[in-house]
């Protein structure tokens, strides 16, 4: 089984704590004067979605969870659970709000992949490709004098809202990090 140590922490490891899979949001490497380095970092969860801190020192290891990976389709949220389908055996799984995550729902849309994390043969995670594009439903026209460098709000057809360029307008499609939730560029 792989191990991971102090330096090879970075956001979006996964490591296993106390037999639990975990995901890395935020990681902030402290150098003290005084002392030996550490690493601040906050993890989620993957099966229960909590968010913990905690602290790790330089001889401190975890283990790499064994997690399988399936590619799912997206069928649509019923209230209690998000569906997803399998597109081989066409097997349909349900997921809390809470295991998917709300910055991973706000990125999603109806019939979209998605990778669905199972550990011990139990669904218990989804990730969206980093990078998704999405059609802006809402956002404020331009006006004359506004600046090439500003930023106005767009909602997009997932819901989630993202700073635009001014010269970006409602109808268009959009390039988004679902990592940093920013725009990157209008999508050729």
């Amino acid at each position: 089984m792989a191990i991971i140590g102090m330096g090879d922490i970075k956001k979006g490891a996964r490591l296993e704590i106390t037999g639990n899979p975990y995901k890395v949001t935020e990681f902030q490497h402290v150098k003290p004067g005084k002392g030996a380095a550490f690493v601040r970092m906050k993890v989620k969860n993957l099966q229960t979605g909590k968010v913990i801190d905690k602290t790790v020192h330089a001889g401190d290891k975890f283990e790499v969870p064994e997690l399988e990976q399936k590619t799912m389709q997206f069928l649509y949220d019923d209230g209690e659970f998000l569906q997803f389908m399998d597109t081989t055996t066409f097997d349909q799984i349900g997921l809390t709000h809470e295991q998917v995550g709300k910055d991973t729902f706000d990125y999603m849309i109806d019939g979209m992949e998605a990778e669905i994390l199972f550990h011990g043969g139990k669904a218990i995670s989804v990730e969206i490709p980093q990078t998704v594009v999405l059609k802006i439903v809402e956002t404020p026209p331009n006006f004359k004098g506004d600046s090439q460098g500003g930023k106005k709000p767009a909602t997009l057809e997932s819901g989630a809202v993202v700073q635009v360029p001014f010269h970006v307008l409602e109808g268009e499609m959009i390039k988004v990090d679902t990592v940093e939730g920013k725009y990157l560029e209008k999508a050729k």
